[in-house]
């Protein structure tokens, strides 16, 4: 299936919106899609497998509990596929932002950090 077959469905849609600040225990995905959209359990443990078998979401045990969240490989193919597109919505100076982005995150890297603010910082950088 084609990474924006999967997004096309509003059901798949919202548990990705669920599951995409971490984990979440399947039991509290099917309460909220099963009162948001009124469809059963079973339905709803279907559009996780979907996720699940096309790379949107993972899967950890938890004793009796399955925890989901996001997987980077479905979202990433769909946001490969529209990138040609994004000069459409994005405007004249995407290219600059683009530019400028990948400067900061060089910057980082070469200053031995992967995150944007490293714990206990401020979120200013002196640069």
């Amino acid at each position: 299936m084609h990474a924006l077959d999967i997004l096309g469905d509003p059901v798949r849609r919202r548990i990705l919106e669920l599951v995409v600040a971490g984990e979440e225990p399947a039991g509290a995905i099917a309460e909220v899609i099963s009162a948001e959209f009124g469809i059963s359990q079973p339905a709803v443990s279907q559009h996780l497998r979907v996720l699940r078998e096309n790379g949107f979401v993972t899967v950890r045990p938890d004793g009796p509990r399955r925890l989901y969240a996001v997987d980077p490989q479905g979202p990433r193919e769909a946001s490969e596929w529209l990138s040609p597109f994004e000069r459409f919505w994005r405007g004249p100076f995407a290219a600059l932002d683009t530019e400028l982005a990948r400067g900061k995150r060089e910057r980082r890297l070469a200053n031995g950090r992967t995150d944007a603010h490293p714990p206990g910082s401020s979120g200013h950088t002196e640069n």
